[in-house]
């Protein structure tokens, strides 16, 4: 059975960074896209970014998220990243990470930006 956990959220000050992690058990996580999502209360789940599974050279952002979120992975430890920097309030959500090919979710982690 394929497992999904993210760690690595918590509250920060605006401007502040943080990074998630993603770890994946039970499949083969070199064969998966990976990808981080987040949702916000009140609101639907979006889109932040994603990266390929093929050696993780590709990678997509939000626009929300670029040039602040960096996205990479590290198949020899089965986990996905997210760095995120310059952190706004309005970047408070639950972020979650999916694995795609077929799909698996994380139970997400909470990040707030407030001072």
């Amino acid at each position: 059975q394929v497992q999904l956990v993210e760690s690595g959220g918590g509250l920060v000050q605006p401007g502040g960074s943080l990074r998630l992690s993603c770890v994946i058990s039970g499949g083969t996580f070199s064969a998966y896209d990976m990808g981080w999502y987040r949702q916000a209360p009140g609101s639907g789940r979006e889109f932040v970014a994603a990266i390929n599974w093929s050696g993780g050279s590709t990678t997509y952002y939000a626009d929300s998220a670029k040039g602040r979120f960096t996205i990479s992975r590290d198949n020899a430890k089965n986990t996905a990243y997210l760095q995120m920097n310059s952190l706004k309030p309005e970047d408070t959500a639950i972020y979650y990470c999916k694995a795609s090919g077929p799909d698996y979710w994380g139970q997400g982690t909470q990040v707030t930006v407030s001072s």
